[in-house]
Parts: structure tokens; sequence; C-alpha cells
């Protein structure tokens, strides 16, 4: 089987490459399942990424999507999304007779891909659960993640199959779950990203320079990180709504701009449900009430 990539972005470069890593130690080690398997090149839009691709992955370069076509058996598109579609109005016009046809997607569907079976391929989205965020660096880490996959259940097990033998846990997602995963994945790394800029705004205003404040958040965020992947939020949660500190949260409140304030809302009343579960006995009614309406003056 021939994989070839239509796009060479960072997602491009990474999976390729640790592709044809993964792959070359398989065959070193004489597994003869993956004796087949083989990276075949990439296309591109623009020339120069592709060509770039290529001379990193120690594949080939095809100047015209039908050659790439032609030399795979199994196609990723690691294109935006909002290309995926042209894409595939593109490739549909060409053999593709018994080819997979992938997209990297973590929040599209298989569905994308419009008449695939009439064409007959087989339509999947192949999701890596990980910020991809550098083209030359980020398939050293590839390892770590966790893949979905979702598509035509004539390959999809085959697939989770292979992505698994490469050391990778997968599991195969249905395309009506396919955004609350891909929900998940916002809330774990996006989301967060942005309270913890919220979090280096309020030390900035503090008079921290940007060099404090990351020396100062750091040890706190990645503690924290680590306690919650490796115990859960229960066993992790701390803090004054997990403690039913009501005096704490209303000078929160009170000192936080409409922004911040709504942002502290939301995310302290999802702790409070954690709360409630690791202290079922504790009456957070009160933290509950103040949370909702958010008034955060105090006379204290």
């Amino acid at each position: 089987m021939r994989i070839g990539w239509i796009g060479a972005g960072k997602v491009g470069f990474t999976l390729g490459k640790y592709l044809l890593l993964r792959l070359e130690e398989q065959k070193k080690a004489q597994h003869t399942e993956f004796a087949d398997m083989s990276v075949s090149g990439y296309f591109s839009m623009h020339e120069t990424s592709a060509r770039h691709a290529a001379e990193f992955t120690d594949t080939r370069y095809y100047s015209r999507i039908e050659d790439l076509l032609s030399a795979s058996d199994i196609v990723l598109l690691t294109v935006p999304d909002a290309a995926i579609e042209r894409v595939w109005e593109q490739i549909r016009l060409f053999p593709i007779q018994g080819k997979l046809i992938c997209h990297c997607s973590g929040a599209m569907t298989s569905q994308i891909f419009s008449g695939v079976t009439e064409a007959g391929a087989f339509g999947y989205s192949i999701h890596p659960m990980y910020a991809i965020s550098s083209k030359t660096e980020s398939y050293k880490e590839m390892q770590q993640a966790f893949f979905t996959v979702e598509g035509h259940p004539q390959w999809a097990e085959a697939i989770r199959n292979f992505i698994v033998s490469l050391g990778n846990p997968c599991v195969v997602i249905s395309a009506e779950n396919k955004v609350r995963y891909h929900c998940s994945a916002v809330f774990a790394s996006n989301l967060v990203t942005g309270l913890f800029a919220c979090a280096e705004e309020l030390l900035s205003d503090c008079g921290f320079d940007k060099n404090q404040t990351r020396t100062a958040l750091a040890p706190l965020f990645l503690g924290n990180a680590d306690k919650v992947a490796s115990d859960g939020p229960e066993d992790s949660l701390t803090g004054p709504v997990e403690r039913n500190d009501v005096a704490t949260v209303k000078k929160h409140l009170h000192i936080l701009a409409d922004n911040e304030r709504s942002l502290y809302q939301a995310a302290s009343l999802e702790i409070l449900r954690v709360a409630r579960c690791k202290h079922p006995n504790r009456d957070y009614s009160e933290m509950e009430r103040l949370l909702h309406t958010g008034f955060g003056q105090t006379s204290e």
C-alpha cells in the first residue's frame, strides 16, 4: 500500500515524516505486515511547499495531482478544512477506484467526500488529537498522539489496527460524534490557551513583565496540567470554588473586566460541578448563586 499526501503544511510534513520513520523501524524489526507499505510523496498547489516536504521526508514531489493519485493507494488530504471539498472535487475527476481518500480535519467527517462510493473509492477522516505546531519538529512528539478514524466500515477497522501497530492508541468513532469529539480537543487545548493568556494579562496589570509572567505561571500551569492528566479533575481540583470560599470569589468578580468576568463565571461553574462530585455533602448553593449572577461587589 502506497500512501501519498495532497497538501504540504504542518500536518503533511509531520505525519509524512512520522509515518516514514515508524515504517522504517517496523521493517528493520522484520515485521512482515509492513513490507509492502511505503510513502509515495506529495502534491501541493504550492510547488515549493511540496518540494520541501518531499525533501524533508526523502520522498517524491509530484507536479500533477493525477500523478500523485496514480502512485498512491491511500491519499491523505492535509489541506485547510476550507479547501477539503474543493480538492475532493478535483480528485473525483480521475480514476480512484479502490483507493482510500482521507482527510485529517478534527471537526469534519468523511461525508465531505460526496459521491465517493459511486466513484468506487472509500472515504475517511483520520485525526491526531495533538497540537501540531511545527513543520519540522512536531513529528518527534507524534508517538504520544491519540488518533481517531471515521468513515466507511470497509476499511475503518483496518486503518485503526494499522495506526495501533505504529504505536499510537486509536479508536473508530461515528460521524455523528465527530464535532463533539473535536469540541473536547478544543476545550483541552485551545480554550486553555485563552485562559492562560487571560492569566498573563492579569499579571501584566499588576506590573509583571512578560518574562516574569511566564516564570510565575509556568510551574502552576504545568504542574496542574500534569496532575489533571494523570489523576483526573476531581483529585486535582483546588482553589476558592472547590473550598467554597464565597468571599474570595466575590472579590475576584469585583475586580474583573466584563469579558474576564464572563470567562471566570463560565469556567467556575464547570469547576463547581466537579467540586460537587468531589464533596457531595458540601453545600455550594450560595457559590452557585454568585457565579450565576456575577455580583462581585463586596464590602469586605
